[in-house]
């Protein structure tokens, strides 16, 4: 009986020290949940990149004067998941508006040839961005492919013309670092970060 028992154990312990590995210590039992800890763990350094927002200026993505930066990724004609994550921007918004704390709101499109700065200024305006705090803006095609791996955004063609995407809110900190990302009503909770790195 205990030479029967023994495969079974090996096999479960191995099994968990298999499943301990791949969750981070059972920290992390999905993948996004393992994103969100590795950048915690590792924040990664943002290139310098120029974006083109909805008047069709370049602003850099990287912050700027000891701000920090809150992304998120959008396509305009969105009809579902941007417009909930735009709403929650928007009560981000809101709430900084009455706070002293540096921040710059940037909704980048990563559909770079349909969202032209006309395209980008009619979403800016359904949800009354003021293109200072946050703006719309797109990347250069060229440089989408590695924007979406920096900060690990999944964007899948659909039959419709649209797109499958994950949503979230990420943070680049003073320092020029992707180092925090937050579910897009996670509002108490962004605020709360950014507070605690205003200082």
């Amino acid at each position: 009986m205990m030479v029967r028992a023994l495969p079974s154990v090996l096999v479960a312990s191995i099994g968990m020290g298999t499943l301990w590995h791949a969750t981070d210590g059972v920290q992390a039992f999905t993948s996004e949940a393992a994103r969100r800890l590795d950048v915690e763990r590792a924040p990664r350094p943002v290139p310098a990149l120029q974006l083109e927002d909805m008047s069709g200026q370049l602003l850099p993505l990287s912050p700027q004067a000891q701000e920090v930066v809150l992304v998120e990724f959008i396509y305009t004609v969105c009809g579902d998941i941007c417009q909930i994550a735009a709403a929650d921007f928007a009560e981000i918004r809101d709430q900084l508006e009455l706070r002293e704390v540096p921040v710059r709101m940037i909704s980048v499109s990563f559909d770079p040839e349909r969202d032209t700065p006309e395209q980008m200024a009619t979403y800016g305006e359904v949800h009354e961005t003021d293109g200072k705090m946050w703006t719309i803006a797109r990347p250069r095609s060229e440089d989408l492919p590695a924007l979406l791996k920096l900060f690990d955004v999944t964007v899948i063609p659909d039959e419709w013309g649209g797109f499958q995407h994950n949503a979230a809110i990420h943070v680049i900190h003073r320092d020029g670092r992707f180092s925090a990302v937050f579910d897009t009503d996670a509002i108490d909770a962004v605020l709360t970060h950014l507070e605690e790195h205003s200082s």
